[in-house]
């Protein structure tokens, strides 16, 4: 049988490590927690559970998580963020595979509780994920904001029946804050690569979103909170649009 290492990147998640940690029961052969110096209770709660603790200054999303890639016991990783926790059908399914593990990496399909619902339509579902993968056979790629595991050329996926549980933003708030710290990561991450968008494009792909998600994605069905995830998603869109045109703009003025 295959021993697998969950880890988790972490700052400041004393509302959300506990119950990540409690979905692992039978899953976990180790716990890395890397913690990127929380001054909250995070540390003490993954302690309780028998992690690891690592602490490491964050050096962005796909860094950090190829440094507790690295630094794991064991070659078959589990990577989970704190705001998520394994459902019992996907918790087993993994202990099923755990016997006989036949592909280098495993999909799941994510579910997001949202401001209290499950968001099942939206552009957000399945929404599907690597999370359970062999570390010797891909790496943490993405931009700033966008990570996600890259199998190597050679390697094949499978898929566990079973959500991922992400319980995400408890309040509008905690959403668009989010939206402005990723658009803002986003637009001088696209400057750096010399990208720029056309007026048109700001103005023209936000309502294309909003439409797709909102009626072709069926965001409809999941009633207020899904017009909410629709809209805000569409305005993230035009933030990381606008943003990079402004920020193009700057950094022509400052260079001629």
């Amino acid at each position: 049988m295959s021993k697998i290492s969950v880890v988790i990147i972490t700052l400041n998640e004393e509302k959300n490590i506990d119950r990540c940690l409690r979905s692992l029961k039978d899953v976990a052969d180790e716990i890395l927690i890397v913690d990127s110096n929380s001054n909250d209770n995070t540390v003490k709660i993954a302690e309780r559970y028998g992690a690891k603790v690592v602490l490491q200054s964050f050096m962005g999303y796909k860094e950090q998580k190829n440094f507790a890639t690295k630094h794991a016991s064991n070659d078959w990783i589990l990577s989970l963020d704190a705001d998520e926790a394994l459902s019992p059908e996907l918790r087993q399914n993994i202990m099923k595979q755990k016997a006989d593990l036949k592909h280098d990496a495993y999909w799941f399909a994510r579910l997001t509780y949202y401001c209290g619902k499950w968001i099942r339509h939206s552009g957000w579902y399945p929404d599907k994920k690597i999370r359970l993968y062999n570390r010797t056979k891909g790496q943490w790629e993405g931009e700033k904001v966008h990570e996600y595991w890259q199998p190597r050329n050679e390697a094949n996926t499978g898929e566990l029946e079973g959500d991922l549980l992400h319980y995400s933003f408890y309040t509008l708030s905690d959403h668009i804050l989010q939206i402005n710290k990723f658009t803002e990561l986003s637009a001088k991450e696209n400057v750096e690569k010399g990208k720029n968008y056309s007026l048109a494009t700001v103005m023209i792909t936000p309502v294309w979103s909003f439409f797709v998600n909102y009626f072709f994605r069926m965001g409809f069905l999941d009633g207020h909170k899904g017009y909410l995830v629709c809209k805000l998603s569409a305005y993230a869109t035009f933030l990381k649009y606008i943003k990079t045109r402004q920020y193009s703009k700057q950094q022509i003025a400052a260079t001629s």
